[in-house]
């Protein structure tokens, strides 16, 4: 997909996949917008952008757990449009959900990986269709394809936007607009800061690179869900095909102790 001269909004950019995906669109000629908690982070990154690539780079920064995130997002765009929407925002928490002494936390986390995504889709995917062009792209996870435990409420918020990615892509058809889920495995970013670094489950990282590649692989391949790795494509077919009852009585318990580092109950 050609996105020069195009403006492109990407979540969660201050650094990980977010701030490589937005580098590798002011690279090939986009405008970027660079959403975030954290201005400083992000006004460094569009210095940077600016400087080697000589694209316009618009900071706003935004925390996407408040309920009136994207209405400040978009107002902050003043009438800007946006050609390509990237939805990487997100986090995940470790442990069993039975167990939590944070619900807000968790609340958060859905606001984040489910709520924000779905609002700024629903303010800018109607411009694409009526432009006839454009793209979303939400990051979700192999974790999207079956049940975790030990990171349930993560991976079911995952299994959300792989949901919703499918049927946008169905809903878009011969509209000229491109609706995909990334879906990326553990990979060597800030996200196990939070989640903790056991939450990989002994799964051997992906680096940032790799997943911007698949990133533009999605973008080309007009598919609904791209997996970001050989192996990981076939784990997460394996998924679907598993029946569910057997496959989380045999892996289960055990997933769950390498997640949260605790035996199971």
């Amino acid at each position: 997909m050609d996105v020069t001269g195009s403006t492109a909004l990407v979540t969660g950019a201050s650094g990980g996949i977010g701030a490589g995906i937005a580098g590798s669109l002011a690279a090939r000629g986009a405008d970027v917008v660079l959403v975030a908690r954290s201005a400083g982070k992000l006004e460094a990154l569009a210095a940077e952008l600016r400087a080697r690539h000589g694209r316009g780079v618009l900071v706003v920064p935004a925390d996407l757990s408040t309920p009136d995130a994207g209405a400040r997002v978009q107002e902050a765009l003043d009438g800007r449009t946006v050609d390509v929407l990237v939805n990487n925002a997100g986090f995940g928490l470790t442990g069993r959900l039975a167990e939590t002494t944070d619900p807000s936390a968790v609340s958060a986390m859905v606001a984040v990986n489910c709520t924000a995504l779905t609002d700024l889709t629903a303010r800018f995917l109607p411009g694409m269709v009526q432009r006839g062009s454009g793209a979303v792209v939400n990051v979700a996870s192999v974790a999207a394809h079956a049940p975790a435990p030990g990171f349930a409420a993560y991976a079911a918020t995952k299994a959300y936007v792989l949901s919703l990615s499918q049927a946008l892509w169905a809903e878009t058809r011969g509209t000229g607009v491109r609706v995909a889920a990334l879906c990326p495995t553990a990979t060597d970013t800030g996200f196990f800061d939070v989640a903790g670094q056991s939450a990989s489950g002994g799964v051997r990282r992906r680096s940032v690179e790799q997943v911007v590649a698949t990133f533009w692989d999605t973008l080309d391949a007009d598919r609904p869900v791209v997996v970001d790795g050989r192996a990981n494509e076939v784990i997460a077919a394996l998924a679907h095909l598993a029946p569910r009852g057997p496959l989380l009585r045999a892996i289960g318990p055990r997933f769950a102790d390498r997640v949260t580092g605790a035996p199971a109950r």
